[in-house]
């Protein structure tokens, strides 16, 4: 039976995430996983954020994030559990492959 909660990563399941994971960082004093997204433009850095409202929701489990025009700035962290979990990787890479716009450009970052 799965826990509601799920395990935090420890040090080496964390680091082994962040490997496999382009442009993510641990910040040690969140206890979250980081990543700044730049877009060519407010208007693809905005449609990156509502492809994600979808999947976020379905997940129920809702970053941290700002956006300043063409920037998207995101913490993931599991504050049930107080920390990054599995949870929090398996979004990374669905915002990660979410990150083309529209028109099939990348982000800059």
């Amino acid at each position: 039976m799965a826990s509601r909660t799920a395990d935090v990563l420890d040090e080496r399941a964390r680091k082994n995430a962040l490997a496999r994971l382009r442009g993510w960082k641990y910040d040690e004093k969140l206890a979250a996983f980081t990543k700044e997204y730049k877009f060519v433009d407010f208007v693809a850095a905005m449609s990156f954020m509502s492809r994600c409202a979808f999947e976020i929701e379905k997940m129920n489990h809702h970053p941290a994030w700002t956006n300043v025009y063409n920037r998207v700035l995101v913490r993931l962290t599991s504050h049930d559990a107080k920390g990054v979990t599995i949870r929090d990787t398996n979004l990374a890479k669905i915002m990660d492959s979410l990150a083309i716009t529209p028109l099939g450009k990348f982000s800059k970052k």
